[in-house]
């Protein structure tokens, strides 16, 4: 079975949006391992990139030690402000905690977000239908 090329207007139906890649990285400090990336997630505003970061400084908070956890509380009331002026100014931005030698960073970078190709009236592999969403009965 042949597949037909998909033409080029149909790879971009919509305009490329705004939006933010955000990322949760942590690193360890004496150096033994470079640094990981733990999360990433694709925001469509400022107001969802800042809650992101205010949600994982939450639930991370009261596994940190003191001074971290002094650090997050402060990121998330008293420095928060700046981190949503300088996403709203389309601006990157980051925050971080360091704990028991260990760095967490979240970045939020504005970035634009390229639509997927249009799949309708594509001829579609003969492989394909083997593939399921849903796990075997």
């Amino acid at each position: 079975m042949h597949t037909k090329p998909i033409a080029r207007r149909q790879l971009l139906t919509k305009p490329p949006e705004w939006g933010f890649w955000c990322e949760c990285w942590t690193e360890d400090l004496a150096g033994q391992c470079g640094p990981a990336l733990l999360a990433a997630f694709d925001a469509c505003s400022a107001a969802q990139a800042d809650r992101w970061v205010g949600v994982a400084l939450r639930a991370i908070s009261p596994a940190l030690d003191s001074d971290a956890s002094d650090d997050a509380w402060e990121l998330l009331y008293e420095s928060r402000i700046e981190t949503r002026r300088a996403l709203l100014r389309t601006e990157p931005c980051s925050v971080s905690v360091t704990h028991a030698g260990t760095r967490i960073t979240w970045t939020i970078r504005p970035v634009r977000f390229l639509p997927l190709a249009h799949h309708q009236n594509v001829e579609l592999r003969p492989c394909v239908p083997g593939f399921s969403t849903r796990p075997p009965e």
